[in-house]
């Protein structure tokens, strides 16, 4: 298993490589959150268009599949995998840092409803405006977050995590989306 730095992701980062495939996927949480800041404007001075509509969907399917996705392989496996790992130790500061995470996925969960129902217009060519106050909390949020994981939580991981430890996050992320073992 590869032990990278997070940061540098792989462009086809993958389940076999868990850490990096966390990485990458904050990198295209950062553009879908960029589209939707740019949404903002285009809907003020365009409305539903065909841009509009497509950018809408797009965002709707990443934060609706591939985020929900993210989330989880991090609660499921990835934060008790790092507790796991400090067993006999004092892991008050990695119990910390993984309850204000989960924390944060909750809170932008419930952004996401919010922004959602107004891209759903969008998506269906309905009339919409997003305001620019939602889309700033959501982004706002996912920037702190992605940055929190990437300095903090991806290093200890790629720090304390076993090779052993890191296949089992794989094997639950690719079960998670459906991909069998065998296609590694």
């Amino acid at each position: 298993m590869s032990k990278a730095v997070p940061g540098f992701p792989a462009p086809a980062a993958g389940p076999e490589a868990p850490l990096e495939m966390l990485a990458a996927c904050h990198d295209r949480m950062a553009r879908q959150c960029a589209t939707l800041r740019r949404l903002v404007p285009h809907l003020a001075q365009h409305g539903s268009d065909d841009a509009a509509r497509t950018a809408a969907s797009n965002v709707m399917r990443y934060f609706d599949t591939s985020a929900v996705h993210h989330h989880q392989d991090e609660e499921a496996d990835l934060f008790p995998a790092l507790i796991e790992s400090m067993a006999g130790s004092d892991a008050v500061c990695l119990r910390d840092l993984t309850q204000g995470l989960v924390q944060q996925h909750r809170e932008l969960e419930a952004l996401w409803q919010r922004l959602r129902k107004v891209l759903a217009q969008v998506a269906e060519g309905k009339p919409a405006a997003l305001a620019a106050d939602d889309v700033e909390a959501f982004v706002g949020l996912y920037e702190r977050h992605i940055e929190r994981e990437n300095t903090e939580l991806l290093p200890m991981a790629a720090r304390l995590l076993s090779d052993d430890a890191l296949a089992a996050v794989g094997r639950a992320m690719r079960m998670r989306r459906g991909i069998p073992d065998d296609a590694v």
